[in-house]
């Protein structure tokens, strides 16, 4: 699949992040740095382009120098409609999403999603005992699909990539990179071990 060449790297941080209290995951600091930005780092090696999907603290996020997409959609309606609205508003033609909280991603992750993908239109990790279908390999065809899944008022991604014609890409390998970080007391407890 040496086309998949061309891809945009997304760092979804738009989410209402309740298992936080509320506040804004992405921007809680790890080892006095925020989580979006070791996801970022780690994606810009392996992508064209980088953006942020966000929808709070956006000036905070523009200061980095990438672009910054909102939802088109009201409510926060989950990841998929962050996964929408930048596919949306930018030209690329795949996307490789990684939510804010997943700071040990693999470098490997888009040539193995590339290797793997064959003719689906998306793929996700499967880290041996469960998918991450927010870390996924998404191509724009998809656009109006998931237009007609959220308008329906479906919400759940892996219904959607299933429908989609999807599968799974197996990382049990490395399991450790997908350790996602949801609460404050995750970020406290990892930073002891550290």
């Amino acid at each position: 699949m040496s086309e998949i060449s061309n891809i945009t790297g997304v760092v979804l941080a738009g989410g209402k992040a309740s298992r936080m209290g509320g506040k804004d995951k992405g921007l809680q600091e790890l080892n006095g740095k925020p989580l979006w930005c070791y996801v970022a780092q780690t994606l810009q090696m392996q992508v064209t382009t980088l953006v942020i999907s966000a929808n709070r603290n956006i000036a905070t996020y523009q200061a980095s120098g990438y672009a910054v997409y909102s939802d088109r959609l009201a409510d926060y309606p989950g990841p998929l409609a962050g996964m929408l609205s930048v596919m949306q508003q930018s030209d690329a033609q795949w996307f490789l999403f990684c939510p804010c909280d997943t700071p040990f991603i693999p470098t490997c992750l888009a040539a193995r999603f590339i290797e793997q993908i064959e003719a689906s239109p998306v793929v996700w990790v499967h880290d041996g005992e469960r998918d991450h279908p927010t870390i996924a390999l998404m191509s724009r065809q998809l656009i109006p699909v998931l237009q007609d899944y959220l308008a329906s008022g479906e919400r759940r991604v892996m219904v959607f990539m299933r429908q989609a014609g999807g599968h799974t890409v197996d990382f049990s390998d490395m399991k450790q990179s997908f350790i996602n970080i949801n609460t404050l007391e995750a970020i406290q407890n990892m930073q002891r071990q550290s």
